[in-house]
């Protein structure tokens, strides 16, 4: 099977996004990869398809363990076989999974940095052919990136024990030219093809708002987009209790996530977002890294964080289905002074690192955080001077970012006061672009599409609790607007929708198009 039909049958894609088929093509063809691409662009599709065409398993090292559940589960209703090794499995359950593994069960296998130290696991790694071993989130690799693990550090003894060497393949959505160069010279990549396909995510609208009443302008987002899926990031687990509280009164279906939590707590507050049981989830930066959520609409950061890697990674989860979404930071000048605190409290990693380096990495993060300030406070437009941190040039005016759009829109719309304002402080919150509940992506369809389409969701929403498996890994909502547009009454039809595989057809093909031909007949 070549790689086109590879991604048809099993993704139910018919052509390959910008950058997937020039890394696939070398993977296949032995050479080692680095792939810069931004979230949604289709990272996993770059070492999942060749994993699939490739004579052995592919091991996948990723850092997080929804990261791992997340992508097993999606390839699973796929039909592909995959399984994740990590600390969350019973070492009875690891044992089976790596039986399985030997006996070719799994093609794909996921696996925590910290795993590949241990005896069974090194054990497991000699007695296969391992073709691939991809490395996720690569910018933890590098001490310059904003995620760095000591773990990854273990990847490259780990590789170069292996009497043949396998491909090595690299992923991260934000690295900049030092984190990327830094990533190749720690993992040894040989003669690699690297790819930036570019920074920019032209469905999202990137906004920065100063408000004095914070809590008055996220009550009034987030009521104006009932219904939506969205994130909000703060600073500090005090900060995320409140903001949560403030949502819970006003009976928002909100659910939190911060690591003062238990693990317990922290799974299953994850869960309510994902299968869609709480639309909203109030989180500090520890949550998010690897969710494939695809219907996020919003990402609002109540505080600004530390750094435009953080910042781009983390509000970069919204509009991962290419449809539109926004992208807003709250700012306020204590934002500064908070984050200059945790910079300078952060806990420090002395047996990784010499106290000069330690110095260096905290002068590192002082300029970051100047950086992310100049960007909060900037009246240029905020998409260049994303990508322009990044090492791109962007246009001066990308018409989709507040400072563009206060040029050439100079009156703001006012929004109703979520409630009475104390005195000598701003009446209202505003939004600078748009009116409260703008464009969504719903709004292409016509009347009667989208009636089909809150069909179809709801019947995609009794599948999935069916098969206890969030909403998107069903189909996503793209995939059921195309649905809903081409109408599909035959197999053959519904092959031709976009994200309709041969393997979810089978799956699921046939209650859909019941679905639809319920919907013609209305």
């Amino acid at each position: 099977m070549d790689k086109f039909a590879t991604l048809k049958k099993f993704f139910g894609y018919d052509s390959f996004r910008e950058g997937q088929e020039l890394l696939i093509d070398s993977i296949l063809s032995g050479r080692d990869v680095l792939g810069i691409m931004p979230t949604g662009a289709g990272k996993s599709v770059c070492y999942q398809v060749p994993a699939l065409m490739l004579p052995g398993i592919t091991l996948v090292i990723s850092p997080l363990i929804s990261l791992m559940k997340d992508q097993v589960q999606t390839l699973n209703q796929a039909g592909v076989h995959a399984a994740y090794i990590n600390s969350s499995l019973t070492e009875n359950q690891i044992s089976k999974a790596l039986q399985l593994a030997e006996r070719g069960q799994y093609k794909i296998v996921y696996v925590a940095p910290e795993r590949l130290e241990t005896y069974g696991f090194q054990h497991f790694a000699h007695s296969v052919d391992i073709s691939m071993v991809a490395v996720d989130e690569a910018h933890c690799i590098s001490q310059w990136g904003q995620d760095f693990r000591p773990s990854y550090l273990k990847i490259v003894q780990f590789v170069k024990g292996f009497p043949e060497r396998p491909v090595l393949s690299a992923f991260t959505a934000t690295a900049t030219e030092a984190v990327r160069n830094d990533i190749m010279s720690t993992l040894e990549l040989e003669r690699p093809q690297v790819l930036v396909t570019g920074y920019d995510r032209k469905n999202l609208y990137f906004g920065v708002e100063k408000v004095k009443q914070k809590d008055a302008y996220l009550l009034q987002y987030v009521k104006a987009h009932s219904g939506e899926s969205g994130i909000v990031y703060c600073a500090t687990r005090k900060n995320v209790e409140k903001v949560y509280g403030l949502l819970w009164e006003n009976e928002m279906p909100v659910t939190k996530y911060h690591a003062g939590l238990s693990p317990d707590e922290r799974r299953r507050n994850q869960d309510d977002f994902i299968y869609d049981r709480k639309s909203i989830v109030v989180a500090t930066n520890a949550f998010g890294m690897g969710i494939d959520k695809s219907n996020v609409r919003y990402v609002l950061h109540y505080n600004m964080p530390q750094s435009m890697e953080n910042y781009y990674q983390e509000a970069g989860r919204a509009g991962r289905d290419g449809e539109e979404a926004e992208c807003i930071l709250l700012y306020s000048p204590q934002d500064v002074m908070i984050n200059r605190y945790l910079i300078q409290n952060k806990e420090q990693n002395t047996e990784d690192f010499t106290v000069e380096e330690l110095e260096e990495i905290r002068r590192r993060d002082e300029e970051k955080l100047k950086l992310m300030t100049f960007y909060s406070t900037t009246r240029k437009c905020l998409r260049s001077y994303i990508l322009r941190y990044f090492g791109e040039w962007g246009t001066q005016d990308c018409g989709n970012c507040s400072s563009c759009v206060q040029k050439s829109e100079p009156e703001r719309v006012p929004l109703e006061p979520a409630f009475a304002p104390g005195p000598q402080e701003d009446l209202v919150a505003t939004y600078s672009h748009k009116k409260a509940g703008g464009k969504r992506p719903t709004d292409s369809l016509n009347e009667r599409q989208k009636e089909c389409f809150e069909a179809l969701r709801a019947l995609r929403l009794q599948i999935a609790r069916a098969e206890a498996v969030p909403p998107y890994v069903v189909f996503s909502d793209k995939t059921l607007m195309d649905m809903c547009i081409k109408m599909p009454d035959t197999k053959e039809k519904m092959l031709l929708v976009s994200g309709v595989g041969e393997l979810k057809y089978e799956r699921y093909g046939e209650k859909f198009l019941e679905a639809l031909e319920g919907q013609s007949r209305i």
